[in-house]
Formats: C-alpha cells, sequence, structure tokens
C-alpha cells in the first residue's frame, strides 16, 4: 500500500528539482541579458573600462608569447650549431675525410663537410673583402677544417663533446660557439620570471578596476537597492546583476586583449619571419594556440567576476533600508 505513494513522491520530487533547474536557469539568463543591455547604454563607460582591462591582459600575454617564440627560436639554433674542428698542418686530404667519415658514423653527429686550406682561402677572399692580404703571403696559414652539425647539442653536452673530439688524433683544435645561447637563456628566464611577476601585478589591477566600477555602479542603484530589500529580495539577489556586469567586463576585455594581441602579431610577423629567413631559419612566428586563447579569455571573465564579488561583498552588505 505505501509503495505506491513512495513512487509518485520520488516523481513528485524530480519534477519539482527540474522546475527549480529551470527556473534558476531562466533567472540566470534574464539577468545575465538585462546587465549586457545596461552596458550596452553607455557604450562610451563600457568601451573605456573595457579598453583599460584589455590593455592590462595584453601586456603581460603579449611579452609571454614573445617568450615562447623566441625560446624555440634559441633551441632551434642551439639544435643547428656547428662544430669547427681545425686540423693540424701535416694532416693530408685523404685523412681528414676519413676522419669526417668517421665522425659522420656518430649517432650524435648529422653532417660532416671537409674544408681544405684552399677552399678556405677562396671562401676567405671572396666573403672578406681581404684578398689582397692573403695573396701577398707566401704560404696559406688557413688549416684544413671540419665542420661538423650536430643532431642535438646543449650546453651541458657541449663541453662533453668538445673534450672528446679535441681527444680526436689530428685534431689541433674544436670551436663551439653556444655561449650565446647561454646567454640567451638565461635573459629568457629572467624575462619569463618578470613576466609572471607582471601579470600578478596587472591581474590585480584588473581586480581593482572591476571592483572600482562595480562600487560605481552599486552607488548609482543605490535608491533601486533600497526597494528591492524592503520588498524581501535578499543581498544574493541583489548581487547578481552586478556579478554578470563584472563577468561580463572581464570576457570583453578578454576578448579586447586578444584582438590587440592578433593584430600586433599580423603587424610584426611578416618582417620577423623575413629577418629569420635571412639568418637561415625555417621557423615562423607563432601566435596564441587554442589553449592560451581560451586560457586569456577565460582568466579576463574570472577576473572581473572576482573583482565585482570583492566589491559587491564591501559595499553592498552596506545598504539597508531605513
Amino acid at each position: 500500500m505505501n509503495k505506491p505513494k513512495r513512487t509518485a513522491g520520488a516523481a513528485q520530487h524530480r519534477i519539482t528539482a527540474r522546475g527549480a533547474m529551470q527556473s534558476a536557469w531562466q533567472t540566470h539568463w534574464r539577468t545575465a541579458r538585462e546587465s549586457l543591455a545596461r552596458l550596452l547604454r553607455t557604450p562610451g563607460a563600457t568601451a573605456m573600462t573595457v579598453a583599460v582591462i584589455g590593455i592590462a591582459l595584453l601586456l603581460p600575454s603579449g611579452l609571454l608569447l614573445s617568450m615562447d617564440n623566441l625560446r624555440t627560436l634559441s633551441g632551434s639554433l642551439g639544435g643547428v650549431s656547428q662544430i669547427s674542428l681545425y686540423l693540424e698542418d701535416e694532416v693530408s686530404q685523404v685523412e681528414a675525410e676519413a676522419l669526417s667519415a668517421q665522425l659522420l658514423t656518430r649517432d650524435d653527429i648529422e653532417l660532416a663537410r671537409y674544408v681544405s686550406p684552399e677552399e678556405g682561402a677562396a671562401d676567405f677572399v671572396r666573403y672578406s673583402g681581404l684578398g689582397d692580404i692573403l695573396r701577398a703571403l707566401e704560404e696559406n696559414p688557413l688549416p684544413g677544417v671540419i665542420v661538423l652539425t650536430p643532431a642535438m647539442l646543449d650546453s651541458p653536452a657541449a663541453a662533453a663533446l668538445q673534450q672528446e673530439l679535441a681527444a680526436q688524433p689530428g685534431v689541433d683544435s674544436v670551436q663551439i660557439d653556444l655561449e650565446w645561447v647561454d646567454r640567451l637563456q638565461r635573459i629568457l628566464t629572467l624575462t619569463e620570471r618578470a613576466s609572471t611577476g607582471l601579470l600578478l601585478i596587472l591581474s590585480l589591477a584588473v581586480l581593482f578596476i572591476t571592483g572600482n566600477t562595480i562600487r560605481l555602479a552599486i552607488e548609482g542603484r543605490r535608491a533601486e537597492i533600497v526597494v528591492v530589500k524592503l520588498v524581501g529580495g535578499t543581498d544574493s539577489d541583489v548581487a547578481l546583476p552586478f556579478l554578470y556586469c563584472g563577468a561580463l567586463y572581464g570576457l570583453s576585455g578578454g576578448l579586447a586583449a586578444w584582438v590587440l594581441l592578433m593584430l600586433g602579431l599580423l603587424t610584426l610577423q611578416g618582417p620577423a619571419n623575413e629577418l629569420l629567413r635571412l639568418y637561415g631559419s625555417d621557423l615562423v612566428i607563432a601566435g596564441p594556440g587554442a589553449g592560451s586563447t581560451i586560457l586569456l579569455i577565460a582568466g579576463g571573465t574570472l577576473l572581473g567576476w572576482a573583482g565585482a564579488f570583492i566589491s559587491v561583498k564591501q559595499h553592498l552588505a552596506a545598504i539597508e533600508p531605513r
């Protein structure tokens, strides 16, 4: 006898819960639309606030994007750095070519090319413009050189590889120029930490900007808030439109930052790629990926909502009917 009643009660509970969810959804959707309409009624003030938030988000985002591209570039250039093996004068061309072939069998060597003293002298005359000085000498002072291209080379492995190659018979000295890569990596690490600090500081700035804007909106609607509280409205009911306004400010600021970032990228991408080609690199300047774009817009939205939440907590409770 009791089982049908329990079944009917469960069904009624599901209907009630579904109705409550639909009502909450409709309330949030209506509040969001009304908040957007309210912002659009003051386009000048809204545009200024959005622009300030967008610029605040743009600065660290652009700097971090630049760091990503420079880190990729430095890794690529470090990986294709050449190693020059200067041979002793007694080493013949046959011995040098044999050594070059032997080094090419190593897994960490991708290419090996022997440059004879004659070929080196011809290149020197062609590119230096000091051919008269070289021709005035009785003998060619340039040694034979084996130019190696490692498969991948970083600074820790460079020292060990340099000692190993210097121990090869017939090798006078080894030159690996990776100090500039080390310096660039250190600069990038320092700049990345500075960018993170700048991101935190400007995130606080977005909180303050949004919070101050919402505070002014609360003061401007003080009489309306008093009336809502007089008829039984709670602080949560009053706060919801302001929270949506803050989120919309942050969302619009994130979108504005992304648009400005893409415009700057389009402006600089062509000349930057041309410069990379002049240095023999086939890399291209990369823009923000889908994950970075979503993070930028979602982060702006969250910061806007958080700034509004802090402002509402501070100022809304002080407004009470008398």
